[in-house]
């Protein structure tokens, strides 16, 4: 120990570094440690070991029966800081990466700005697509998955303004570009609770999307899975995808809710 901290910076607070051992000593595997087992784990004094942890008892982090030491639910406070600051793509990426490698397609989340989408965070298939789809692409909400079912699973208010202004321009002769069409398949995406887009936005492309809460349980954002319309019928995507979707959507959400992450209404 001697030559670490010989080697560290003189801006170094070594007592902090130790207090912070002291709580690292703790873990699932060793919930309560008694004086030595603490000055083992960290290798501390007996002497430091007790005024650390201590001062920890006194802060309320660490309680004691006398014999055992144990951290309190106030330790959560160090890393809630942490946790707050991510933003949803720090969120979404490792579940885009998980669901890319439950299905072989690409995962995408994006969230709604005016008539458009914009694309957050993606994990592309190993696939070549007309549509070149990057972190920040826009697209418009009308002919894609996550658009239509942030549009459908949102504030209702915020789905009549843009029924009432949207300019629905045909991107394929398949986008549905009637606004009481869309609106009624608006209608049904709400019921179910997910977005079939079947070659709108691209011919050959469907996609399928399902939509994201913020802590506020607000839908301020869509994740979706894309697929080649050659690798099999709607039916046959729908069984292959909608599970893991469903279920990614709802750790995306989770975890967003753990962290207190909330965004801004678009």
């Amino acid at each position: 120990m001697a030559d670490a901290d010989q080697e560290r910076s003189g801006d170094f607070v070594q007592s902090l570094d130790r207090g912070l051992a002291v709580i690292r000593a703790f873990d699932s595997q060793h919930p309560s440690l008694t004086l030595s087992d603490v000055a083992r784990a960290t290798g501390l004094s007996r002497a430091a070991a007790r005024r650390f942890l201590h001062t920890l008892v006194e802060l309320g982090y660490v309680g004691t029966d006398g014999k055992e030491f144990s951290l309190r639910p106030r330790v959560l406070e160090l890393g809630h800081s942490y946790l707050s600051s991510l933003t949803l793509p720090e969120v979404a990426t490792p579940h885009l990466k998980r669901l890319a490698e439950q299905t072989g397609e690409s995962t995408s989340v994006a969230i709604l700005d005016g008539d458009d989408i914009v694309y957050v965070a993606r994990v592309a298939a190993y696939r070549i697509m007309a549509v070149a789809i990057t972190v920040g692409t826009r697209l418009p909400a009308h002919a894609t998955s996550m658009g239509r079912v942030m549009l459908a699973c949102g504030p209702a208010e915020r789905r009549e303004r843009f029924l009432e202004g949207a300019g629905l321009e045909a991107i394929t002769d398949r986008t549905i570009t009637d606004a009481s069409a869309l609106r009624a398949e608006l209608e049904r995406i709400r019921e179910q609770g997910w977005a079939l887009v079947d070659q709108e936005l691209e011919d050959g492309l469907r996609a399928v999307a399902a939509p994201i809460a913020d802590a506020s349980g607000e839908v301020v954002a869509a994740v979706n899975v894309s697929a080649p319309a050659r690798a099999g019928d709607v039916s046959e995507l729908l069984d292959r995808v909608l599970p893991p979707l469903l279920a990614t959507a709802a750790d995306i959400q989770h975890d967003l809710s753990r962290t207190g992450t909330r965004l801004p209404s678009r």
